[in-house]
């Protein structure tokens, strides 16, 4: 195989040092094609060095990560970015399907992160994936983002306020739209719930996470009412929880 040009930019030595050394010993996969500590250098390395995969810092002086993507005119190389614990910064690049480790960075989720990068280049879907995460950054709120959903037909990028409810089917999960027909994801329903994490999305049963905007009604037998008619039901033990949040 064909090994995968990378790039690691990390304004911290000894972070980059890490970094190398745990690539070189677990992706046999990966040539490091070059390094950097300064993140204004990077537009002209990857102009020169053509890389397939970046290791990406963001939290970083001068300019941080997500300014360095922003800058880069067409970005169709993959991207695992890296980062202290950064809530926000964390939900904003799993929206987008791309890859991410958290520092300390663990030799297991390295390894993970960069099958699921080769796998990546094979699809080439990076440069959508980059160019939705800069969309995504520049969001006013949290609906009128987008997430990628893999799904039979590829990638697809939706607009989370289109979203009337998601349910999770037998590991699968169906996805109910304002504005098209549904959609199949081979992500399970807790996947998710976890990406749509927020005030707006709600699992209201184990197979059922609702986008609180499209609620019509509440049934005093423990059902709500979607727009389009749809009925679900609210698990005994999540009623009183729901309803208090329904309240606000």
């Amino acid at each position: 195989m064909t090994k995968i040009k990378t790039l690691i930019i990390d304004d911290e030595p000894k972070a980059l040092a890490i970094l190398e050394n745990k690539i070189n010993r677990f992706c046999p996969n990966l040539d490091i094609v070059g390094m950097t500590q300064n993140p204004t250098e990077v537009i002209d390395l990857i102009k020169s060095l053509q890389p397939d995969l970046i290791f990406l810092d963001i939290a970083m002086p001068e300019i941080n990560g997500f300014q360095v993507l922003k800058a880069i005119e067409d970005p169709n190389f993959e991207i695992i970015f890296a980062t202290a614990f950064d809530s926000y910064a964390i939900e904003a690049i799993k929206h987008c399907a791309i890859g991410y480790l958290v520092k300390p960075i663990d030799n297991e989720d390295l390894v993970e992160a960069v099958n699921n990068a080769i796998l990546n280049i094979e699809e080439k879907t990076a440069l959508q994936k980059n160019k939705q995460l800069i969309e995504n950054l520049g969001a006013q709120t949290f609906q009128d983002k987008k997430i990628v959903i893999p799904s039979q037909e590829g990638l697809e990028f939706v607009k989370i306020a289109d979203i009337i409810h998601l349910e999770g089917d037998n590991g699968y999960t169906k996805i109910h739209f304002i504005n098209r027909k549904c959609i199949l994801s081979s992500h399970s329903i807790g996947h998710f719930n976890k990406l749509l994490e927020s005030k707006s999305f709600y699992l209201i049963h184990k197979s059922h996470l609702i986008n609180l905007s499209y609620i019509q009604k509440y049934l005093n037998d423990g059902y709500v009412v979607m727009e389009q008619n749809f009925r679900l039901p609210v698990s005994r033990n999540r009623r009183q929880e729901f309803l208090q949040n329904l309240k606000g």
